[in-house]
């Protein structure tokens, strides 16, 4: 009887640990999911949002304009990683979290309730600006808060429980994408471009609560309980780690780079290759449906084989798809063919994606951990991924690439990344999970 008791016990602590990590995976990605949710969806539905606030003569400089924008969030990103990392890492990941998706949410309701160019003239992509900024300044401390947050739970699984940072990424293009294909299929362009494409800011902001509940009501981080730190975070960081964070933002790059690819699809398909805006909308669907569903498998694949094992077969997989893949897209730009280019890439980003963070997690010991990888996220993110489209865009105007400016730039980002996974590989036996 007592045996059977002591099972019974041992089966409710297993059950409710269980439960826990469900809870903090959860708690972590809502806010990850928040973040990316808005990113993805002024992405998508950057040709409307263009015309709203940033109207000019010429659409291809209204174009930029929006992606200038874009771009410019990202810019205060840093700044963001490292004050709310630095915050993690004094006093909890939990406080940081909080802070993290409260200024987000008030982000994300003040471009969805701005009045446009036409209504209050320049004062208009001013406010859309500031709310961008402190759209970045929030997400800049997000990533690096709850990373540190779910591995420092899960030591022993840190590749599976990571992952799901990217797999929430991979929702929020999801219903992006799906909200741009639902509107531009039942609404007319007209009331698409007058008030149809703040819908989904709002679903975004009604996100915001619900998270904001969640994290309220979860366990701080076994690293931070009770921890102190000599010296302080950013000044650890930038004294002693500085290659560590170049490393983590070029193994960041080529995936970064690949997922703002597949925000800026929509607009490819439209200003480029002249299809329908839902084409573009159905393409990055999938595409986000395979990193959503694919990177918890690589993650929990890359704590058994390593993750840099798993990462450099991928990587290199990447670098020799990405041109070919573009040429196809060009030569033959029917929607079939759009969708199946952008399945296949986001194949690759969710496999290459899911042992990601916790890779760059294992280059920095806990005392500094969510600063180094708030600032090395963010740096990589902002540099290869926020200014992606608009990178694209400007590549696209020199006639001797034209539109085939996505593969030039995706190719050279993937060497760059490849190059810096196999200097982490011969440098860090723990970052290569061997």
């Amino acid at each position: 009887m007592a045996l059977a008791q002591a099972e019974t016990r041992d089966v409710a602590r297993a059950a409710l640990s269980e439960q826990s990590v469900t809870k903090l995976i959860v708690a972590t990605s809502i806010g990850n999911a928040l973040e990316w949710f808005d990113i993805a969806i002024y992405g998508y539905f950057a040709v409307y949002i263009s015309k709203a606030f940033f109207p000019a003569n010429d659409p291809t400089t209204s174009l930029l304009l929006t992606f200038g924008t874009f771009g410019l969030s990202f810019l205060i990103r840093p700044i963001g990683g490292i004050m709310l990392g630095a915050y993690a890492d004094r006093y909890g990941r939990k406080a940081s979290l909080m802070a993290s998706i409260v200024m987000m949410t008030f982000g994300t309701l003040a471009v969805a309730v701005m009045p446009s160019f036409a209504t209050i003239g320049v004062l208009a992509p001013l406010l859309v600006i500031l709310a961008r900024l402190v759209q970045g300044f929030s997400a800049g401390g997000e990533f690096g808060s709850s990373t540190a947050f779910l591995v420092e739970h899960m030591p022993h699984r840190r590749g599976f429980v990571a992952s799901w940072q990217f797999a929430s990424q991979g929702l929020s293009g999801l219903l992006g994408a799906g909200f741009g294909a639902l509107l531009t299929a039942v609404l007319t362009p007209a009331d698409l471009q007058e008030w149809g494409w703040r819908l989904p800011f709002f679903f975004g902001v009604l996100i915001g609560p619900v998270g904001i509940y969640i994290r309220n009501h979860i366990e701080e981080s076994p690293a931070t309980q009770g921890a102190t730190t000599e010296g302080s975070p950013v000044g650890l960081v930038f004294a002693e780690q500085k290659l560590r964070v170049i490393l983590a933002i070029g193994a960041l790059a080529v995936s970064t780079a690949v997922n703002y690819l597949i925000v800026f699809m929509p607009t490819y398909v439209v200003k480029t290759l002249n299809l329908p805006p839902s084409v573009g909308f159905v393409a990055a669907l999938v595409g986000q449906a395979a990193v959503m569903l694919l990177s918890p498998i690589a993650g929990a694949a890359s704590d058994r084989i390593g993750r840099t094992t798993h990462m450099i077969a991928l990587g290199a997989l990447l670098l020799l798809c990405i041109f070919p893949t573009f040429l196809l897209l060009t030569g033959r730009p029917t929607p079939v063919i759009i969708v199946s280019g952008v399945l296949w890439l986001g194949i690759l980003k969710g496999l290459y994606y899911g042992p990601l963070a916790a890779l760059m997690s294992e280059l920095f010991p806990p005392a500094t951990r969510a600063t180094g990888l708030g600032l090395s996220y963010n740096i990589g993110v902002t540099v290869f991924g926020g200014m992606g489209p608009a990178t694209m865009t400007w590549l696209g105007g020199f006639p001797a690439i034209g539109d085939l400016a996505p593969g030039y730039y995706l190719t050279a980002v993937a060497i760059l990344s490849l190059c810096a996974l196999i200097t982490i590989r011969r440098t860090s036996a723990d970052a290569a999970g061997a």
